[in-house]
């Protein structure tokens, strides 16, 4: 039985990380909406996904008890606008012909992670822990100076989402009724911006780019609750430092759909910089397998 369970654990944290690496082909899908207006769309379908799963799973209190825990009301509202500025620029960058970028982003984010552990969470790191944070930050300087532009995306991308995780870290609120909480703020105001904009001619509700378009934006909510929660799912079965190695399934894929499905340009410049992240991922990976297994003889 334990087995069973651990198997379903491991394919339900690949399965999210590969709906989460393959999202910008979705995405894309959509060009022709305008990404606010995509943000909007995901915003409101994924607040009545997860509400309705968690009242079905957790009965009609399961906000109350979510607000009852401390600081959870205001720090819950603050990681929901990050998580919006995440989304929006993800959104936007895919559309905008920034897949590489975006990838490089959810490179850097573990390892800001890391950072952000050991200056707010007082965390202290291994030796190879520093080395493997100075080749990524030496990793991100060369980009910086030599990517063609200033990659304020992927930095973006990863300070939004990286003090995203920092404050649901801090707030001990289980992931589910977290979204559930972030979803439910910004639904209101979703749902006022899309009125806003209907009432401007800009097609904020349906029918403007036909029903194929308007399934896939309803659709995109489920996309935003569905990975998460397998995400949870699969990390109550299988051990963190597995999800610690899955994790980068999601922005490999991501880089391999900028190069070889958009044919973003992906020359000498970018490789040296993404492969002293990928050393800096690697030796910070197979440090924390390696502190993990001894944990058992311990």
């Amino acid at each position: 039985m334990t087995t069973a369970l651990d198997r379903r654990g491991l394919w339900a944290a690949v399965a999210s990380f590969v709906v989460w690496g393959l999202m910008p082909l979705y995405w894309h899908l959509l060009k022709a909406v305008p990404s606010l207006q995509i943000v909007l769309h995901r915003l409101v379908w994924a607040a009545l996904l997860v509400a309705a799963w968690l009242f079905w799973k957790q009965g009609r209190h399961w906000l109350r008890d979510t607000l009852r825990r401390p600081r959870a009301a205001w720090m819950l509202a603050l990681s929901a606008l990050l998580i919006t500025v995440n989304w929006s620029l993800y959104i936007w960058a895919v559309n905008a012909g920034h897949v590489v970028e975006t990838s490089l982003g959810y490179f850097i984010n573990p390892l800001l992670n890391v950072v952000l552990g050991v200056l707010v969470l007082r965390e202290r790191l291994e030796r190879a822990q520093w080395i493997a944070v100075a080749i990524a930050a030496a990793g991100v300087l060369w980009l910086t100076f030599h990517y063609g532009s200033f990659p304020w995306i992927a930095l973006t991308l990863a300070t939004s989402f990286g003090l995203y995780g920092l404050i649901r870290k801090l707030v001990a609120v289980d992931s589910i009724p977290g979204l559930g909480v972030e979803s439910l703020y910004l639904a209101p105001f979703a749902l006022a911006a899309l009125a806003w904009i209907e009432s401007r001619g800009g097609g904020g509700f349906f029918g403007t780019w036909g029903w194929r378009l308007d399934a896939l934006l309803v659709f995109g909510g489920a996309l935003t609750a569905l990975p998460l929660i397998g995400f949870s799912y699969a990390v109550r079965r299988i051990p963190y430092s597995t999800i610690g190695l899955l994790q980068y399934l999601a922005p490999t894929l991501q880089l391999l759909c900028g190069v070889l499905v958009f044919g973003e340009p992906f020359g000498r410049d970018r490789a040296i910089g993404f492969l002293c992240i990928w050393i800096a991922l690697a030796l910070y990976a197979f440090d924390g397998w390696r502190r993990a297994r001894r944990v058992p003889a311990s």
